[in-house]
């Protein structure tokens, strides 16, 4: 998620016909959709098993992680030129391995790297990465930043916790926090009193207190791996992405109820809401399109073809 993209939208996305729609498809590329027209402006190539996609602050790049493909890891991040659709860097990021989670801020782009229990940072204007810190857990997946850029996130698959690292004078401390088996979709509340964490072993979602730095709640849902979790923009509603069964859960922030199970395709990932919330966009992996759910009505409206295996989407604007 483009954090600086995501405020710029709220405030000119319904009136401003540049906002643009990332998707990233793990058949290698980054598809550039107007979201006004669903038309797939272009394609943007990516290295191999591609994850997940950002765009930078500036709106002028997309970065994917290269993930790798069966038992061989990737160590790149495919940087895009969103105006010409051409990969004009490959970030080599060796001998850290198997990256994933994507994140922008300040100016730069936050990733995790699972083979190497690592996050890290990348800086576009230099194309090289400025920074490296372990976070001694098993299957660092997902990556997210405070809005003041003091603390980061971590969801850790195999470990089934959420770190926490808060910045110190000169280092960053970590706090790791036990939530569920198979820790991997979470999301900050908008007030950023919570973090919400999906645990697909568990079949149920851990509230964590980013305050006290602990779980005060977990309920079960019915999703029966689930993979994203995200909060609309005014933090009454929370989805949730279920890769086996194909169906967005579609909870009510306050009860902790879900409310409506939206048929999306056969298994969905990656999710990215609208900065106005009326829209969400749903990746059906499998069945090669993007879902686009009415919030309002809670159906789903339409199909965006972007190309094979969507996942990971963000928002470009202000170009």
């Amino acid at each position: 998620m483009n954090r600086a993209g995501f405020f710029i939208a709220i405030l000119g996305f319904a009136s401003t016909a540049f906002a643009q729609l990332l998707v990233l498809n793990k058949e290698g590329n980054v598809a550039v959709v107007d979201p006004s027209t669903d038309k797939v402006l272009g394609r943007g190539p990516t290295g191999e098993g591609p994850h997940e996609v950002v765009s930078t602050n500036d709106g002028k790049y997309a970065v994917a992680s290269n993930y790798g493909a069966g038992q061989q890891p990737g160590h790149t991040l495919s940087v895009i030129d969103i105006a010409t659709f051409q990969e004009v860097h490959r970030a080599d990021l060796s001998p850290q391995t198997r990256p994933h989670g994507l994140f922008a801020a300040g100016g730069k782009v936050y990733f995790t790297c699972e083979g190497t229990k690592t996050i890290g940072r990348y800086d576009p204007a230099t194309n090289r990465v400025d920074w490296i810190l372990g976070t001694g857990q098993d299957g660092t997946h997902m990556i997210a930043l405070s809005k003041d850029g003091g603390k980061i996130f971590t969801a850790n698959i195999q470990s089934g916790s959420i770190s926490i690292f808060e910045r110190g004078a000169n280092d960053w401390h970590q706090t790791v926090v036990p939530v569920g088996r198979g820790a991997e979709g979470f999301d900050i509340s908008p007030d950023e009193r919570e973090l919400w964490t999906a645990n697909a072993g568990d079949q149920t979602v851990s509230i964590v207190s980013i305050a006290e730095k602990r779980v005060t709640r977990t309920f079960p849902v019915s999703a029966r791996r689930s993979n994203r979790l995200k909060f609309t923009p005014d933090g009454k509603r929370v989805l949730i992405s279920d890769l086996n069964t194909g169906n967005l859960l579609v909870l009510d922030a306050a009860s902790r109820k879900e409310i409506k199970t939206i048929k999306i395709g056969s298994g969905i990932a990656g999710i990215l809401i609208s900065p106005d919330g009326s829209t969400a966009y749903v990746a059906a992996t499998p069945d090669n399109y993007v879902g686009v759910v009415d919030l309002r009505t809670l159906e789903l409206a339409r199909r965006i073809q972007t190309g094979k295996g969507p996942d990971g989407m963000d928002w470009v604007s202000g170009r």
